[in-house]
């Protein structure tokens, strides 16, 4: 084989390798979501379609809390600092986000419990962080997320010592691709 075609043969080895790895770096975010989505990884909380099936008698004290990152005009907050529900008992949880421009801003929720351990056990039925949200100038609006925390989290002896739960939520500007703030 001459120098040419071990250059070639080099330069398409190394051309594959690179194709290869653009594949996975995109691969990388729905492959770390779903991980995170089926094992609760990181607090990621669980998509339920229904309540439990059953309510223990243990309780849970579940805390709410919320940021706005940079570059999204909006405040946001829970209407209740927290609530206690019966392991299984379906909760109902209420924040409040304002646009404080005179323009429409989208935004989409990013959210974690902690304990992280928790995350696989926390199951919302209904999210305002499952799309993302518009708000017209001035524009308030009530957000719910119903939610319940699976009494499978009683089988569980890792989670005996978990009293407390908090729900977090992050909300980012989503604007297709323009930036929030810009003029």
């Amino acid at each position: 084989m001459n120098a040419a075609a071990k250059n070639r043969k080099t330069a398409t080895i190394v051309a594959g390798l690179v194709a290869g790895m653009v594949a996975m770096s995109f691969a990388a975010v729905p492959a770390y979501r779903a991980f995170c989505q089926i094992t609760g990884f990181d607090g990621t909380t669980q998509r339920a379609d229904k309540g439990a099936d059953r309510v223990l008698a243990r309780t849970v004290t579940v805390r709410f809390d919320a940021t706005v990152s940079e570059g999204l005009p909006w405040t946001f907050k829970p209407e209740q600092i927290d609530q206690t529900l019966h392991i299984g008992e379906t909760g109902l949880a209420f924040y409040k986000a304002v646009n404080t421009t005179d323009r429409p801003v989208t935004g989409r929720a990013t959210f974690n419990v902690q304990p992280a351990k928790a995350g696989i056990y926390f199951k919302k039925i209904e999210c305002f962080c499952f799309t993302e949200q518009t708000l017209k100038p001035g524009e308030s609006a009530d957000m719910p997320v119903t939610y319940f925390v699976d009494p499978a989290i009683a089988d569980d002896p890792k989670l005996d010592d978990v009293q407390t739960i908090t729900l977090a939520y992050t909300f980012f500007p989503w604007d297709d691709g323009e930036a929030v703030g810009g003029s």
